[in-house]
């Protein structure tokens, strides 16, 4: 991968959006040339839903006040946004580190929070594509409504976008080659795919675990995202959500700050 320009074709310095763009270009470059990395952002989404779909039958969320179409649109804006941007920036980030991208990036004009940033517009923008497109599809497809309060759907998604960036920064950190981070991006997926509300609605859980889950990373986004949808939970619950949410991402972004690595473990 080629190093951003920095500079225009009069020489003279670039601001901090023309580097973030033509850095998100390059990276968007790559992105499309990759067929495994695109397959998880558009197709895998997808299944993720349908196979959902399935397990949501079993569930009774008449006790929840929610319809199938619902709690799948909900789990469903989750996963395109475990998938697209934790799994895909996780192998993208560590490919340029151990490649020297970020190391020759960082002897240029481009900040480090640039370079970091740069690098995951492209999956951030085809995640909230993605998101758009589920939503709008579901108001005129699907037997779901309007969301009920979308500054609070609005709000989850934007939560959900810069923790899990921040969580694959960290996830990075401590993975080698591209190839690990199959393995490495799991434990996040699986703990929010079956803990977070993804899958099985919070308030379907045992009490004790229920109250588990509430702490894990990405289960004040869901809360936010849901109650986007249906508006069924309280003003306290969702402060105590956005909390939740705003606690992972300072814990991540100190993460970063002391053990995010930019050049390759030798």
């Amino acid at each position: 991968m080629a190093t951003a320009q920095l500079t225009d074709g009069t020489g003279a310095r670039s601001t901090a959006v023309g580097r973030l763009s033509a850095l998100g270009r390059a990276e968007l470059t790559l992105l499309v040339r990759n067929r495994a990395a695109l397959f998880v952002a558009l197709l895998l989404p997808l299944a993720m839903v349908l196979a959902m779909q399935s397990s949501l039958k079993e569930l009774d969320l008449g006790k929840i006040k929610m319809s199938l179409a619902e709690a799948a649109v909900i789990g469903g804006t989750g996963f395109i946004l475990l998938l697209v941007i934790h799994v895909n920036l996780v192998s993208a980030y560590v490919a340029r580190r151990e490649e020297l991208v970020l190391k020759r990036l960082r002897t240029g004009e481009i900040s480090d929070r640039e370079i970091l940033a740069g690098t995951a517009l492209p999956a951030v923008g085809l995640a909230l594509a993605q998101v758009l497109l589920l939503v709008a599809a579901s108001i005129a497809l699907l037997d779901v409504g309007a969301p009920k309060r979308p500054d609070l759907l609005l709000a989850g998604v934007v939560l959900g976008v810069v923790l899990l960036v921040a969580l694959a920064l960290v996830v990075s950190a401590v993975t080698r080659t591209v190839e690990s981070a199959q393995l490495t991006t799991m434990p996040v997926y699986l703990v929010s795919a079956l803990g977070s509300g993804l899958f099985v609605p919070l308030e379907l859980m045992p009490e004790k675990v229920a109250s588990i889950a509430e702490l894990l990373p990405m289960t004040g986004v869901m809360t936010l995202i849901r109650d986007g949808w249906v508006g069924a939970s309280d003003g306290k619950d969702l402060l105590g959500a956005a909390l939740t949410a705003l606690a992972w991402i300072v814990l991540s972004v100190f993460a970063v700050n002391r053990w995010f690595r930019w050049e390759p473990r030798r």
